[in-house]
């Protein structure tokens, strides 16, 4: 993102400074009267991109938080779950059509009895920093048997983000 607002920072003094320099070329105006008006509209254009960028920040954020909830409020529904993370392994994620990431998860029962389990994927990117999160339910896993799903991103994700079991609980 950061790139992004840079390039458009860039594209946009371009703009302003070759209109400026074909204004100076065809009127009366001083160099210096030419030149601080370019320099004030990129000023203006710099404060309406970083503006820009403070709300694509907000909104991610604010994104995140969400699905955090809502992924917490999916594994706090469990009552008398265990903790089933080591039951649990990812697969490697893949962009869809739609820009969002999917993961395939493999959920191995060895409990002698049919199990439930609640896992939560959360995607990072390579810093770490929570990206994304969702809580998939899969339901009827059998007896020493393994079942599928698939956790997919809230929203398009870019750039390189890995998945990462944050929770799992058998119930």
């Amino acid at each position: 993102m950061n790139l992004q607002i840079r390039s458009a920072a860039v594209l946009g003094a371009a703009v302003v400074l070759g209109g400026a320099a074909l204004t100076g070329c065809s009127s009366d105006s001083s160099p210096s009267s030419v030149a601080s008006s370019a320099a004030a509209a990129i000023e203006s254009k710099a404060s309406e991109l970083a503006s820009s960028a403070g709300g694509l920040a907000s909104s991610a954020a604010s994104a995140v938080a969400s699905a955090e909830a809502a992924a917490s409020s999916a594994v706090a529904d469990i009552t008398g779950g265990l903790d089933a993370t080591a039951d649990v392994k990812l697969g490697t994620p893949v962009t869809s059509s739609d820009g969002k990431l999917e993961v395939p998860i493999t959920v191995s029962n060895t409990q002698s009895d049919p199990q439930k389990y609640v896992v939560q994927v959360d995607f990072q990117d390579s810093s770490g920093n929570r990206l994304d999160t969702v809580a998939v339910t899969v339901p009827d896993v059998p007896a020493g048997g393994t079942a599928q799903a698939t956790a997919q991103s809230n929203r398009a994700l870019t750039g390189q983000v890995k998945a990462t079991v944050a929770r799992a609980l058998r119930y």
